[in-house]
């Protein structure tokens, strides 16, 4: 059976709106997908900062922000289907939102952008809150992408994403595990920010710089990396924690750039070796790593985490661009589909809830 959908991604890096639409389909339980046409939609800098700062916002200022959010993102969805003349096309919606909060030992998390508002300025069926379910069960709502990974990408040992938070999952050949490693590009466009730019395009910055060991043992020592997983972070872990390690040791920042750089390679290859004893082995499916996300583009980090793997026998792989820059989108749109097929959204394996759920709430935005 067909499903043509449209997934929205916002994530923690908050470089914009990811918009895909895809065909999803699923013949004889196996799922395959055709991405027909993309977008990311730049935040301007009242969505930049508005965003950026909602946690500090009161309740009534955030229900605000919510709302209106959730109208911006209908708008941009509906520009997205008359400029790709998608009228009549699209069966559902499915948004993720942006992470503003997230506190998993309190089975909470919040995702902006309002569904129903989704729902009605476009008036198409929309499915958003997709973390609250396995919340709820007691798991870490954290990464959200792997059953979307086992059904889309299961030839890959490893799928690895690099975004505003790096996470990595382990295709174990009966479910996924899966954790975030550590905060990735949110990190190194801060930094970036720091010499006028929005982001080390190719690492060139990084690389030209030299690494501050005194600061990679102390970024290396934090105490997340300590714990097992299932476990998850917050945005603010990267902008409070890491950040303020790093300003707080002054170093220049193109060294300060390489020596992040470095820890996230690191922090990847400890993950790696951690998750290694359980991947599936069949057929050397264990002998492959899918990276996506905005740190693929980052070629001197790539070039090191390749460098890196090879005392793995891991062949790293970077797909096509519409995959690199739109998996989580699509992801979401195929999670959207799950939900209306009242089929599980989130692996317990993955989170450590209780039991595999359901996720997401149904806004109906068609008329009856």
């Amino acid at each position: 059976m067909m499903y043509r959908a449209i997934g929205l991604m916002s994530g923690s890096s908050l470089d914009g709106l990811d918009i895909v639409y895809t065909e999803l389909d699923n013949s004889a339980g196996k799922w395959s997908y055709q991405i027909i046409c993309t977008d990311c939609i730049a935040y301007n800098d009242y969505w930049y900062n508005n965003l950026k700062n909602a946690l500090h916002l009161s309740v009534q200022e955030y229900s605000v922000l919510h709302t209106a959010y959730g109208h911006w993102i209908g708008e941009q969805a509906n520009n997205f289907i008359d400029t790709n003349n998608l009228h009549h096309k699209v069966q559902i919606i499915a948004s993720h939102g942006h992470t503003v909060f997230h506190a998993p030992d309190n089975n909470t998390t919040l995702q902006i952008g309002d569904g129903a508002a989704i729902a009605a300025v476009t008036g198409i069926n929309t499915v958003s809150d997709l973390r609250a379910m396995d919340l709820a069960l007691g798991g870490q709502g954290a990464p959200i992408v792997p059953l979307g990974e086992k059904m889309l990408f299961a030839d890959y040992g490893f799928c690895l994403n690099l975004g505003g938070i790096a996470n990595i999952s382990c295709n174990t050949g009966q479910s996924y595990i899966a954790f975030d490693v550590c905060a990735a590009n949110r990190v190194l466009n801060m930094l970036a920010a720091e010499l006028g730019k929005p982001f080390d395009e190719g690492g060139a910055l990084a690389k030209s710089g030299v690494i501050d060991t005194v600061l990679l043992t102390q970024l290396n020592n934090l105490d997340y990396y300590k714990q097992p997983f299932p476990k998850s972070l917050d945005n603010s872990f990267g902008t409070d924690t890491v950040f303020a390690l790093i300003t707080k040791q002054q170093p220049e920042t193109r060294d300060a750039l390489r020596t992040y750089t470095e820890h996230i390679v690191q922090q990847l290859i400890y993950a790696i070796n951690q998750l290694l004893p359980q991947a599936d082995k069949t057929n050397n499916r264990h002998q492959q790593l899918l990276v996506t996300g905005g740190g693929a583009f980052n070629t001197f980090l790539i070039d090191r985490l390749r460098e890196s793997l090879g005392v793995f026998g891991i062949q790293l792989v970077v797909p096509e661009t519409a995959v690199v820059a739109n998996k989580e989108a699509l992801i979401m749109a195929l999670l959207g589909v799950m939900r209306w097929r009242e089929e599980n959204t989130v692996l317990h394996s993955v989170t450590g809830a209780s039991r595999s759920s359901i996720g997401g709430a149904v806004w109906i935005g068609q008329e009856a």
